[in-house]
């Protein structure tokens, strides 16, 4: 019995939720195991301590709450600082440059059109007699003849072939 050591049965388990049965191994073990036994010992010493910890109540000092919350008080008064002030350092950067942008895009689409603003669709037709409808909409075209890759980008976008 002296190879089979009893700490893990210890170990494993609360002593208060121990069966007779381990009890009674443990206490012939222990009658023949110093190192055991003191195991046990420490075992219960604090399985003790942790009864009588337990039991104990903690009440705070009767102002306890009211020195809590004065403290807050006092530093949010001394800090000084508006919520909105700590939230806009957090996110302000993120703010700012979101708001640049903005204006970025807003000067870049008002003020730099590029050419005449019109309204409504623009039809072009090149010099061949198609039409943008017509190839968009696949509209088979008044000649029989297939168009070319840059005839079609010509005739869809109004850009003249500059490469020739």
């Amino acid at each position: 019995m002296k190879d089979e050591h009893i700490i893990s049965l210890i170990e494993n388990a609360p002593l208060a939720s121990l069966d007779e049965n381990d009890l009674a191994v443990i206490s012939a073990h222990t009658a023949a195991c110093t190192d055991c036994l003191r195991a046990f010992q420490a075992a219960q010493v604090s399985a003790l301590l942790l009864k009588e910890r337990v039991a104990e109540t903690f009440e705070p000092s009767p102002f306890f709450q009211t020195r809590v919350m004065a403290n807050l008080r006092e530093r949010q008064a001394a800090s000084g600082v508006w919520a909105w002030s700590r939230m806009w350092r957090a996110a302000g950067a993120l703010a700012s440059s979101m708001v640049a942008t903005v204006a970025a895009l807003a000067v870049l689409t008002l003020v730099i059109p590029g050419g005449q603003v019109t309204s409504g669709p623009q039809v072009s037709s090149v010099s061949n007699g198609y039409s943008a409808e017509e190839v968009i909409l696949d509209q088979s075209p008044q000649h029989d003849e297939q168009l070319s890759d840059g005839q079609l980008l010509t005739t869809i976008y109004g850009v003249e072939e500059e490469l020739r």
